[in-house]
């Protein structure tokens, strides 16, 4: 289940803590990987967001295989995967939702958090959501993220399950065949005119 926190605080030192000499120092110790931050009963399996020199990472918070309390209570009450139940969750670090840039950065490191673990657990993409999905599905709170923010910028939950699906799938490649031989020779002769022209990558397979 995705997740974006709802306030303009890119900075994962604002949730994850203490420093470790990348986060940078939250002087307010309201860090979320603490029992009860603020009195309230929070914790996501992990944070995406900025460092303190602006680079963007990713930050595990829980096991993977724990349950955290990421999604609030739905209508559906206890039934499975519901309230927090069956789905590991992440907070993706909001800014003002105008940057172009950062949101580019960290929705690449969304997916590739989201490849890893569908790979990982044998998750099929199309059962990743975001917390607005899980609300409509009576598993979660009554939350609009991420939906909002990624809608700012031309991306939709549609378009993050398919870009999910495009990492797990191996790379495809265009060939570009120049003949075949039954002499070897022939093959052999060919190859070197190939390399002549330029194409030093060229070889010779046996079928």
């Amino acid at each position: 289940m995705v997740h974006s926190t709802g306030s303009n605080n890119p900075n994962l030192r604002r949730y994850v803590g203490p420093d470790d000499g990348k986060l940078g120092v939250n002087p307010y110790g309201n860090h979320w990987n603490q029992a009860k931050p603020d009195g309230r009963q929070v914790c996501p399996h992990a944070f995406i967001g900025k460092l303190a020199d602006s680079s963007v990472a990713i930050y595990q918070t829980l096991p993977w295989n724990y349950v955290g309390w990421h999604s609030g209570n739905g209508f559906l009450g206890g039934v499975k995967n519901a309230n927090n139940q069956g789905y590991i969750g992440f907070e993706i670090c909001e800014d003002d939702l105008k940057d172009a840039e950062y949101f580019s950065a960290v929705y690449r490191e969304a997916v590739d958090l989201c490849v890893y673990l569908c790979r990982e657990y044998g998750i099929p993409p199309y059962d990743i959501i975001d917390h607005s999905e899980g609300y409509r599905l009576g598993i979660a709170s009554n939350h609009a993220d991420v939906g909002h923010w990624f809608k700012r910028h031309g991306k939709s939950m549609d378009d993050f399950r398919a870009d999910v699906l495009d990492g797990l799938e191996p790379p495809k490649f265009y060939r570009v065949q120049v003949g075949a031989f039954k002499e070897k020779a022939n093959a052999e002769e060919m190859l070197v005119k190939v390399k002549d022209a330029g194409f030093k990558d060229a070889f010779i397979k046996f079928e």
